[in-house]
């Protein structure tokens, strides 16, 4: 269930990661048909904190003591959150809410703090690769991925830098309340709508030529032809680029390889088809381009942990065939 979520604030929270919080589940976009989220913004250190940014101070009545009623807790980055403590109160609500299964996610600096509570012992996790030394130091018993975007070790949610933090918030959407609902935020947000926990946080590649030297004509060919066979070959004929090139720009540009990039979508598309239509699991597997309902099922269950008949049960009941 995620309808409670709450932010809580340090001394020194950056603005742009607590944004990317309220922007995901503090909006209230009812008029869109969209969930929306009983959002607080909580202060683990007094009613009024300074930020990070020079000038810029936030207030709010809520304390620690919301924290408890919580199904999400975030928890953004701030300045020196490296190297500070951190109150035992909040540490303290960060183990209950774990405990009675709410879940808790970190912008960047903000693992720290799910670390000085414990959170992190055992688990796998990440943060800003900047960060990642300390952070191994700091809780040897954490097991860090440097290099990856997010980490869902539910209930602890860990991301990366602050388009990661975003990449996190709609996986958790995504997750709870299905492809569509993430998807549409995304939209109004200007972002990409899905990006794989494993990608690489940050790609070392040569700036462009030109606008007609990049992969983005071909993924949105890719998006509309799903159902199609789709080769390697025939995507380089379209970027006008030979396959070797085409498959390293790809990579460079994405951060994955064509196949799992085009298996993703597909999949994708096929949980957006099981929420949302009747059609068949052969109709299904035709549109997304699995050609086989067993392809499909083999895909599914490979990429969710579940086939397609229980996904779609789970979003429409049980007497959905």
């Amino acid at each position: 269930m995620l309808q409670n979520v709450a932010a809580v604030l340090l001394d020194g929270v950056h603005p742009f990661e607590l944004g990317v919080v309220c922007e995901v589940f503090g909006i209230d976009r009812s008029d869109e048909g969209l969930p929306v989220y009983d959002f607080a913004v909580v202060s683990a250190e007094g009613p009024t904190l300074r930020t990070a940014a020079a000038g810029l101070t936030l207030s709010t009545p809520h304390g620690p003591d919301r924290l408890d009623e919580a199904d999400l807790i975030a928890v953004p980055a701030g300045s020196d959150y490296v190297r500070r403590d951190y109150p035992p109160v909040l540490l303290d609500a960060l183990r209950r809410a774990v405990d009675r299964g709410a879940r808790v996610l970190s912008v960047c600096s903000g693992v720290f703090v799910l670390g000085a509570a414990g959170l992190l012992d055992g688990r796998r996790c990440t943060g800003h690769w900047r960060h990642a030394a300390e952070l191994a130091r700091r809780y040897p018993r954490a097991v860090i991925e440097p290099d990856v975007l997010y980490v869902d070790e539910d209930p602890v949610i860990t991301s990366a830098g602050t388009a990661a933090g975003i990449d996190a918030c709609l996986h958790l959407v995504r997750k709870e309340q299905g492809p569509e609902v993430a998807n549409r935020i995304a939209r109004r947000m200007v972002v990409p709508p899905h990006r794989e926990g494993g990608q690489a946080q940050y790609i070392e590649r040569p700036l462009p030529r030109s606008a007609c030297d990049t992969v983005t004509e071909v993924l949105s060919w890719l998006e509309r032809n799903l159902d199609q066979e789709i080769t390697v070959e025939r995507l380089a004929e379209r970027a006008h680029m030979s396959p070797r090139t085409f498959a390293r720009r790809f990579q460079q540009e994405t951060g994955t390889t064509p196949y799992r990039w085009l298996l993703r979508q597909r999949v994708l598309l096929a949980q957006r088809l099981l929420e949302a239509t009747d059609e068949t699991m052969d109709t299904i597997a035709w549109r997304t381009g699995f050609g086989t309902a067993a392809a499909l099922r083999h895909q599914f269950v490979r990429a969710l942990g579940t086939t397609p008949q229980a996904y779609r049960r789970t979003f429409r009941g049980p007497q959905a065939a």
